[in-house]
């Protein structure tokens, strides 16, 4: 997938302050999971999850094939129990076999330490849940955790990570750290409530026992299903890294976001925020869909915060009084003309009072000047002007005349 080059605006008068355009994003270390690479100045990384069962072979390898062929980068798969551990080993023999080997992380959650070190020799990286990797059951009857009860807890905690950590590292493999605000540990509740700050500490302390032991392969996460909480924790989590000199890269997302038009809002609400704060290295837009339909929205948030350019930019005014064709029509012909192309901006504008104005940046223009005429541009110029029939062909024919087109 493309990746736009670091463009800044510039000065048009010398009494004008600069303005930079670009997203200036959080410096972390780089995090190798298979053959992509997360943090470290790369492209953010899109991911996804298969809703099969890990223990049907045949019908995971399919899932994740289908998402790695779409764009997704790395694929998550649940592991529940050492049976669906072993069944990975031949997932993952079976797409090295059948397609080519696909980066995967195993989600592993209650008391997992040994379906953990089970996944461990067969993929990539494994996320935890802090909330339940060694899991207390709540007692209604508490009042309050003393420090005693609370660091005992924690001696257990590092006595059973331990293990993963120690084979992840000798293997140069990778984990993500992955709090859920619904899902924090009753001691983290208790001591700092329901609250982004237990959510920090809670993934601080499983950091702290990973570096004590030399590791530093680590993806860190602060779902939520509130886009104010999920927003809040992630701030909160750069910043006391930033105070710690830990440099660990984000992985995104607004957790159980829901479905159709409110659950992409709800998925680029929370993600983009972030993306233009600088926050974030890799993301994934929790869809209670098929998996295959979160890809599209992770790469609309990328380009439309100029992170990636993996599809044809469209510059399109929303129609007035001025419109000289049904703009709504036009825009939609020239988008499934040109939609196969990548690293385009088109656009489409109905009038000349705001066309060449709004449109400067793009790269070709659809303008409506007369009635039943249409000017197409190259960049500022304007090239040729032809009958409003023969438009989105003139437009074709343009592209390919400067090498730019690709059949579909």
């Amino acid at each position: 997938m493309q990746t736009l080059p670091t463009v800044t605006t510039v000065n048009t008068t010398s009494s004008e302050p600069n303005f930079d355009t670009t997203i200036k994003r959080r410096k972390t270390r780089p995090v190798k999971v298979g053959d992509v690479i997360i943090g470290g100045g790369y492209p953010v990384v899109v991911q996804s999850m298969i809703n099969e069962d890990t223990l049907d072979i045949d019908g995971s390898v399919a899932a994740i094939r289908r998402l790695h062929e779409i764009g997704c980068e790395i694929v998550r798969v649940t592991v529940p129990s050492m049976a669906h551990a072993k069944a990975l080993a031949e997932i993952k023999q079976k797409l090295i076999k059948t397609y080519r080997d696909v980066p995967i992380v195993a989600d592993v959650h209650h008391n997992g330490m040994k379906i953990a070190l089970e996944v461990a020799k067969h993929i990539e990286k494994v996320r935890i849940n802090p909330g339940l990797y060694v899991f207390e059951k709540p007692n209604g009857n508490r009042s309050e955790y003393t420090k005693t009860e609370f660091d005992e807890i924690g001696d257990k905690i590092r006595e059973t990570l331990e293990p993963l950590v120690v084979s992840l590292r000798d293997q140069g493999k990778a984990m993500r750290i992955g709090v859920n605000h619904g899902s924090l540990a009753e001691r983290m509740l208790f001591t700092y409530g329901d609250t982004p700050e237990g959510m920090v500490e809670s993934a601080l302390e499983f950091i702290r026992i990973c570096e004590s032991l030399n590791f530093h392969n680590l993806v860190i996460s602060m779902k939520a299903s509130r886009v104010p909480v999920m927003v809040a924790a992630y701030r909160l989590m750069a910043k006391r890294m930033d105070e710690l000199g830990m440099d660990y890269p984000l992985h995104l997302g607004v957790t159980e976001a829901g479905d159709g038009e409110y659950g992409r809002i709800k998925s680029t609400a929370g993600i983009a925020t972030l993306l233009a704060d600088g926050i974030g290295d890799t993301i994934r837009a929790s869809l209670t869909e098929s998996p295959e339909k979160e890809i599209p929205v992770c790469y609309s948030i990328l380009q439309a915060l100029g992170l990636r350019k993996t599809m044809v930019e469209y510059v399109a005014c929303p129609s007035c009084g001025r419109t000289l064709f049904n703009l709504e029509e036009v825009l939609h012909k020239v988008r499934e003309a040109t939609k196969h192309l990548t690293g385009l901006d088109i656009a489409v504008m109905g009038c000349i009072v705001n066309g060449p104005g709004e449109m400067a940046d793009a790269d070709y223009g659809y303008v409506g000047k007369t009635p039943g005429y249409i000017s197409l541009y190259r960049g500022r110029e304007e090239i040729k002007k032809v009958p409003e029939d023969n438009g989105v062909e003139e437009l074709i024919n343009l592209i390919k005349s400067d090498g730019r087109w690709v059949d579909p």
